[in-house]
């Protein structure tokens, strides 16, 4: 068989990734959900996030609101901080953090029994700062984010619930959905680190562009 490469240049690798998602799209999207849903798509060459990605209303209007007033992102893992791009959320005034490593979060789960994603959220919450949390691995953090809404706690700016696996992952999306909070879900068991951090570029790429 013969196999013949695409010949691209290396600065034009992603438009044409995106030229060809927007190619093999399964129908219609819409224009304002479009960057974040393709973004998506391609950090997982998985076009399940099409119609996976749950909306609440006018999120985007909203998170990128936040984001130009200042909000910080929140993330469960250091690879979606590493993944998240600073420079441009630090052109708002925002910056990430992921309190997974840190030795009070790993005291306090132990102490109590639970995760450390879990404790990282009860972090988050002591922080002073509009806040996006942007989680792509551990479903308990979602279902900790869940339970401190509902105890008046924390008013998120925006959650991007994108967990993967298979133990609560499907349960603690459907609670995040049930908060009147802005969301970003996507629905099913599907997610990850590296999709939680393009949803978060996606965003801000879109404040980036429309200040072009």
């Amino acid at each position: 068989m013969k196999i013949e490469l695409e010949q691209v240049e290396p600065a034009e690798i992603e438009s044409r990734s995106m030229e060809i998602i927007e190619s093999e799209l399964p129908h219609e999207i819409d224009p304002k959900l479009a960057p974040i849903i393709k973004r998506a798509v391609h950090t997982a060459a998985d076009f399940d996030y099409v119609d996976n990605l749950c909306f609440s209303e006018d999120v985007v209007d909203k998170a990128l609101e936040a984001i130009k007033n200042g909000a910080c992102i929140v993330t469960d893992t250091n690879m979606a901080k590493a993944g998240i791009n600073k420079a441009e959320l630090k052109k708002h005034g925002g910056e990430v953090f992921c309190f997974m490593g840190d030795d009070d979060v790993r005291e306090m789960a132990k102490k109590n029994h639970s995760t450390r994603a879990r404790a990282s959220m009860d972090k988050a919450a002591s922080l002073d700062k509009p806040l996006i949390f942007a989680i792509g691995n551990a479903p308990t953090a979602l279902i900790r984010l869940y339970e401190l809404i509902q105890e008046g706690k924390l008013n998120p700016e925006l959650i991007i619930g994108v967990p993967v696996g298979f133990v609560n992952v499907v349960q603690s999306k459907e609670l995040i959905m049930q908060c009147d909070v802005p969301y970003i879900v996507a629905r099913g068991r599907k997610g990850g680190s590296n999709v939680a951090a393009a949803i978060s570029n996606a965003l801000l790429y879109i404040l980036r562009d429309q200040n072009k």
